[in-house]
């Protein structure tokens, strides 16, 4: 066979295995009339799928007349991939099907962000993830990693300033750890990734801002349906939009970025002045207060209002169908959302904001770990079949 045959058969066949993964159960018949190929063609390419334990035969399903046919589904269970979500508190990891959906997860605080101290809790999280995985064809098909920083095509996380990492290349330590491939990615990008194949009406998030509110900010752009990651991989720290140009000094270097505002650490600083203890302080602890305590409440209502205001320049310059909250301020959304929402009326141009859908996550705290699961079960395909 040709080289060029070999590709024509290379297309065939991946076109096949994503309307399966895309429209199963379907017969070899509803695929050859879909795509427009010979029945043959279909049936030869499926055969080889099912030989691959890629997909299986399921049925027989119904029929308008004649033999009912051998429908064909995507065998999820062909392998699992681990998505891994780095906080600056937390790390986060959970097992997934090849479908994205979860079957294992640890979770684990963290107080400490030195590489060398972080780098085996997390290879520990992969490590017990991997020992809870079934048995499959395919096994584990590579790890992919959300981290809050900037990281460039190569996967090299260049400064991660929460975490105080500079230059570290954790997907070289962690393909040594496991021979598996390691996806590296910016959380947020993860995170509006995980929004998007997660969103049941998948439509609606071709062009979608996720905003990563923890103790940092990031945001995730999908335009036409493609994450935006800037000519050399850095775009979405809009955490580090300057909102007063002679505001508090941030972990970047700049000062009045948008993050030392309306994240869980302003939160968190603004508590310590107006608390008469510190101590204990978390985003649970005064989710708990602000039910009983003014002063807490009203800390929420001005984090919501300068983290809609920083929406209403996202949503004036991308004009989104959609923006999603998430990571952990999306905790305190009953907090949050009546600040948010008013802040982005006021502040947002009409016409930016008339079909804008503004919501929290309800992924929340798996957007980023789905996210970059998702990564790694895509390679994985493109790949391999």
């Amino acid at each position: 066979m040709s080289s060029y045959q070999q590709s024509i058969k290379s297309q065939n066949k991946k076109q096949i295995l994503q309307l399966i993964i895309d429209h199963a159960p379907i017969s070899r018949s509803a695929i050859a009339k879909q795509l427009g190929m010979a029945k043959g063609t279909v049936s030869s390419l499926s055969t080889e799928l099912i030989g691959s334990e890629i997909i299986y035969e399921y049925g027989p399903g119904s029929s308008s007349g004649g033999r009912r046919p051998l429908m064909l589904l995507f065998n999820e269970k062909a392998g699992y991939s681990i998505g891994i979500d780095v906080g600056v508190n937390y790390i986060m990891g959970i097992l997934t099907n090849l479908r994205g959906e979860k079957i294992a997860e640890q979770k684990q605080t963290i107080s400490v962000h030195d590489f060398d101290y972080m780098l085996p809790l997390i290879i520990q999280s992969i490590q017990k993830l991997i020992d809870a995985s079934p048995p499959s064809p395919y096994g584990i098909i590579g790890v992919g990693v959300g981290v809050p920083g900037i990281v460039n095509h190569q996967g090299s996380i260049l400064f991660a300033p929460n975490l105080g990492w500079e230059q570290v290349d954790l997907q070289e330590e962690l393909e040594n750890a496991f021979d598996v491939p390691v996806t590296i990615e910016n959380e947020a990008n993860a995170g509006a990734y995980g929004e998007k194949k997660h969103n049941s009406s998948s439509h609606l998030s071709d062009n979608l801002v996720y905003v990563s509110a923890g103790i940092g900010i990031g945001a995730g752009v999908i335009i036409n349906g493609e994450i935006y990651r800037g000519e050399k991989g850095y775009s979405g720290e809009f955490g580090h939009m300057m909102i007063d140009m002679n505001g508090r000094k941030c972990s970047c270097g700049s000062v009045g970025c948008w993050e030392m505002y309306a994240s869980e650490k302003a939160l968190l600083l603004e508590a310590e002045k107006v608390l008469d203890s510190a101590e204990g302080l978390s985003l649970e602890s005064l989710i708990d207060q602000a039910e009983i305590n003014p002063k807490v409440t009203s800390l929420f209502t001005e984090i919501g209002d300068c983290l809609g205001s920083g929406i209403s320049s996202i949503l004036n310059v991308f004009n989104p169908q959609k923006v999603v909250i998430g990571n952990r301020l999306a905790l305190a959304e009953p907090l949050l959302s009546e600040p948010v929402k008013a802040a982005i009326d006021r502040h947002t141009l009409n016409f930016h904001k008339e079909q804008a859908e503004i919501l929290f996550s309800s992924l929340t705290p798996y957007s980023t770990s789905l996210g970059a699961s998702h990564f790694v079960t895509e390679r994985f395909i493109a790949t391999n079949f």
